[in-house]
């Protein structure tokens, strides 16, 4: 148990590494999906993961040409990318808002292989190769998809390899920011945790991988937040790919 958001995810992490010797890092769980081409049950394995909560927030009048503060120290950049407030303004007449813009920012990281106090940038962290061609192996598994004898999903549950998922320590619920991240970046399963394992496993440079059970759908439907009602399902389906994963190593 980790503990909620990226804080607890990291310092537990950390002390795995501390106490223990590890040879690799399975992260499991469930997550809001992002992608509507998936359904809740699924089991999602990402190929990278970025944490996507840590930003740069642009002053008032500033836009896309501007240079951020700090910039030129190389403590921040553009080259990611930006959301524009103004653009989600309701109605939408006006596209001008105080909020303005902010800058997504890769982590930085100072990794073991790395140069002593030489910081490194990073936003995509990869899984494991390894891993990955082992959890490709199982996308056949048999998944749980009734709650009940009399309540089922409309389709079967699946293990789905994706590109992205991301991490922040935020519970999306909003269908505007769920689609914007899947339109941005291609992401599917949004959590608030794996991307901070996985930093943690790049910096010690231990081998990882997360894959994450689709609860909700991060604010994308009509109705109340899934997680509540479908959390008990996604979860004992994480735990079955996870014991299927683990005696397929």
């Amino acid at each position: 148990m980790t503990g909620l958001a990226m804080l607890n995810a990291g310092i537990t992490t950390q002390l795995l590494f501390d106490y223990f010797d590890v040879s690799g890092v399975i992260h499991y769980g469930i997550a809001g999906n992002a992608n509507n081409n998936l359904n809740i049950g699924d089991i999602t394995i990402p190929k990278y993961w970025a944490h996507t909560g840590l930003w740069n927030w642009q002053r008032y009048g500033d836009g896309p040409d501007n240079e951020l503060a700090l910039e030129a120290n190389g403590d921040y950049t553009r080259d990611i990318g930006y959301i524009h407030f103004g653009d989600y303004n309701n109605p939408a007449s006006d596209r001008d808002n105080y909020l303005n813009n902010v800058w997504f920012q890769p982590e930085e990281v100072f990794p073991v292989t790395g140069t002593p106090e030489v910081r490194q940038h990073n936003f995509w962290v990869p899984v494991d190769g390894t891993y990955l061609e082992v959890a490709k192996k199982l996308e056949e598994i048999q998944l749980v998809s009734c709650l009940n004898s009399t309540f089922c999903l409309q389709q079967p549950s699946k293990v789905v390899i994706v590109e992205r998922g991301a991490s922040s320590s935020i519970f999306v619920d909003n269908a505007a920011y769920r689609d914007y991240l899947h339109n941005k970046f291609n992401v599917s399963p949004i959590d608030m945790e794996s991307a901070s394992v996985s930093l943690v496993c790049l910096t010690n440079n231990v081998p990882f991988i997360a894959f994450r059970s689709l609860s909700d759908l991060a604010g994308g439907s009509a109705t109340a937040n899934e997680a509540s009602i479908f959390a008990a399902l996604a979860a004992t389906n994480a735990v079955t790919f996870l014991k299927a994963f683990i005696n397929s190593l």
